[in-house]
């Protein structure tokens, strides 16, 4: 019928056309939240940082803020280095918490 679409603009408005009703705060990608592993979280921070933090034996131990780099939730795969750090992410796997606290290190929840 498109090739009559001038007759049926003219003589039949609304032939053509969406019809229904529209969802108006429609809220796409609701769970949509970028992940970032264990193995990689060193990644996110410079390479200056990472050899001072091994050379460092005062006990200060460096901050990763996972936010920053894009990312919210850190999951768990991979070996972490036996060295303290402070993560900060929206949210944290199971597994990832438990291996981050097992070198001594902390899991801190943004908003």
């Amino acid at each position: 019928m498109h090739h009559h679409r001038i007759n049926f603009d003219k003589y039949h408005p609304g032939y053509f056309g969406k019809v229904g009703m529209r969802h108006y705060h429609l809220k796409r990608n609701q769970s949509f939240c970028l992940t970032v592993n264990l193995d990689k979280l060193w990644t996110l921070v410079r390479e200056q940082t990472r050899v001072n933090a091994a050379k460092n034996k005062t006990g200060v131990a460096p901050n990763i803020d996972v936010l920053q780099s894009g990312y919210y939730k850190v999951l768990g795969k991979g070996k972490f280095p036996n060295q303290p750090v402070i993560v900060k992410a929206n949210f944290f796997s199971r597994r990832a918490e438990e291996k981050i606290k097992g070198v001594g290190g902390a899991c801190v929840l943004e908003a």
